[in-house]
């Protein structure tokens, strides 16, 4: 049987599976959360609520609360700290998986099971194979996948924490699998210098241009910084391909030993189209031209990602963008049954296997803003959600989270048999507050995303953003930093004054009446607008990575809490720009 024929065979079965899954959601559902009271309704954290012992689906819902990580954090501290997992859940806990921890501030250690970490090591054959059934051919060459590890942090307990990428590009399934068909060896993945680890991944990915079929990371913002460092390195990338010799300052020894195997000779036709191509004054459809054959670009690029859509549709040349699944550290929610929708239109299907799921009712006023959710309906299940309607998300999980907020706010657009699909629409967070003004990450992007429309017809792009509440003087100011390029060169652009402050008074006036409001009392002096040079956000990546972030889960801040982030930014400043906007 040929190769053709085997993923074919593949795919229908496991297609066969995602509709047994999805036709049998509500039933799934119940048999998780039952699956879970059984096994932890024990524990020291469970066991409280029900004194009776009745451990049923009615007794979680009336008596377990509905909570953060900052609840569950005590009995995660314990267990990190030597006490006994017992305490939180039944099973015997091997790792612990960190957040990405620029979000929402430090990383958070989830619990992490043999049984749970076996089962999300299948996470992505699913969405993979959906992708693959839509672009013929892309079974049959390689993938430049551009992936980074974090070094481990051992707990007091002995028990490890890494982010979850970490733990898995070190298993036999990953060496075996997926790094098979990927041209990065796997030592050059496993290089705990991301310098040196994102030099050797280009330097292959380059070598086996003409192989190369599909390119991705786990999130988005890892693409342009590789395309960066591409624009910062070509030229010593070049100079090896022509010598055939690996640059001396590349010292980890795996990834030496790696390259050995595969820069073997001098090239020098190669090193002089990749030259010539990396001359070109205009950056626009790089990847397409120095990787002819690729046919589509996959990572994660909604939510906070989606900043990064344009850039990436820029450097792609029109590559289709895929956004394959949603998950986080502390469960996998859904996968992307349509690859080819334009990136901020993707909806996720909920797989109803791998968690147990509810749903809080989000109201949105008229200024867009999601409500409170804690003082509104009571959750509902999967079964009872509401084409249309927003929602948080929260998870009960076999790994001890129970009735945990994630954070993140969805919307219902429809259902794949039972099973509902949604578009993340934002993060339930307050990023900016003075005084009585609480601006979401959702309100903050949606007025940056209609002010940036005023600089596309000059060829300006808007690359990256972050935010943060100046208090030093009174009365307080809501700070934006700008990174912007020109669409065909990393120039800096001559910044209008007059342009730049009708962005100020676009993203004001995309504000809520809250902070309109307080904006005509005085109570909040105008926006303030700071454009920064191109490449000061990488400095700040870097920050944040020497910080304990992962480069493979890096996600830039929307509001920046730490003076030392804000003085980074600061020092690439090109300008600053006020909103004239007098509020009526």
């Amino acid at each position: 049987m040929d190769g053709g024929t085997d993923t074919k065979e593949i795919y229908e079965n496991v297609m066969n599976i995602l509709e047994d899954l999805t036709s049998n959601a509500h039933k799934l559902q119940e048999q998780v959360l039952e699956e879970i009271l059984k096994s932890n309704a024990g524990t020291e954290y469970l066991s409280r609520f029900f004194p009776n012992g009745q451990a049923d689906k009615q007794s979680f819902k009336t008596n377990v609360p509905i909570i953060t990580y900052e609840d569950i954090k005590p009995y995660i501290d314990r267990i990190a700290n030597g006490d006994t997992p017992s305490i939180l859940l039944a099973y015997r806990i091997t790792q612990f998986i960190q957040s990405s921890g620029t979000s929402g501030g430090q990383p958070k250690l989830i619990p992490m099971t043999a049984e749970s970490f076996e089962k999300r090591m299948y996470e992505p054959l699913l969405p993979d194979l959906v992708i693959k059934r839509c672009f013929n051919g892309s079974d049959e060459g390689k993938s430049l996948y551009l992936y980074f590890i974090k070094p481990e942090m051992e707990t007091p307990s002995g028990l490890v924490a890494s982010l979850y990428t970490t733990f898995y590009f070190k298993t036999k399934s990953f060496k075996t699998g997926l790094a098979k068909f990927c041209t990065s060896p796997i030592e050059t993945i496993l290089c705990s210098d991301n310098k040196q680890s994102m030099f050797c991944q280009l330097l292959t990915g380059l070598l086996q241009r003409d192989e190369v079929v599909r390119m991705g990371s786990s999130f988005a913002s890892v693409l342009p910084r590789s395309i960066k460092f591409l624009d910062d390195y070509w030229k010593e990338l070049c100079s090896n391909i022509r010598t055939g010799y690996l640059s001396d300052w590349i010292t980890d020894a795996g990834c030496r030993n790696a390259m050995s195997l595969i820069l073997t000779r001098p090239n020098p036709e190669m090193a002089d189209l990749i030259q010539q191509i990396c001359e070109d004054k205009s950056w626009e459809g790089i990847i397409k031209k120095l990787w002819p054959k690729i046919k589509y670009i996959t990572s994660i690029c909604t939510g906070s990602m989606s900043q990064y859509i344009p850039l990436l549709e820029f450097y792609g040349g029109g590559i289709p963008l895929v956004s394959p699944n949603y998950s986080s550290s502390e469960a996998c929610f859904g996968i992307n049954l349509k690859p080819l929708s334009k990136p901020f239109d993707v909806s996720y299907t909920f797989l109803p296997n791998t968690a147990y799921f509810e749903f809080l009712p989000v109201n949105k006023d008229g200024g867009g803003k999601a409500q409170d959710t804690r003082t509104i309906d009571k959750p509902v299940d999967l079964a009872n959600v509401k084409l249309g309607q927003y929602y948080e998300v929260v998870v009960t999980t076999l790994t001890g989270l129970y009735r945990y907020r994630i954070g993140d706010v969805l919307k219902v657009t429809g259902f794949y048999n039972k099973s509902p699909q949604f578009q993340f629409v934002e993060r339930q967070n307050v990023v900016l507050s003075i005084d009585l003004d609480k601006t979401t990450e959702e309100d903050l992007s949606k007025a940056i995303m209609k002010a940036k429309i005023v600089l596309e017809p000059l060829g300006i792009m808007l690359t990256t953003y972050s935010s943060y509440a100046d208090t030093s003087l009174m009365p307080g100011r809501y700070v934006l930093f700008w990174e912007l390029k020109m669409k065909g060169r990393n120039d800096l652009p001559k910044l209008d004054a007059e342009i730049m402050e009708q962005c100020c008074c676009i993203v004001e006036e995309s504000f809520d009446f809250t902070y309109k409001s307080l904006r005509k009392g005085g109570i909040i002096s105008g926006l303030e607008l700071r454009v920064v040079k191109h490449g000061t956000f990488d400095q700040l990546m870097d920050y944040y990575v020497s910080k304990g972030a992962s480069i493979t889960q890096y996600k830039p801040p929307s509001c920046l809490k730490s003076k030392e982030a804000v003085k980074i930014l600061n020092s690439g400043m090109a300008g600053k720009f006020f909103s004239s906007k007098t509020m009526f």
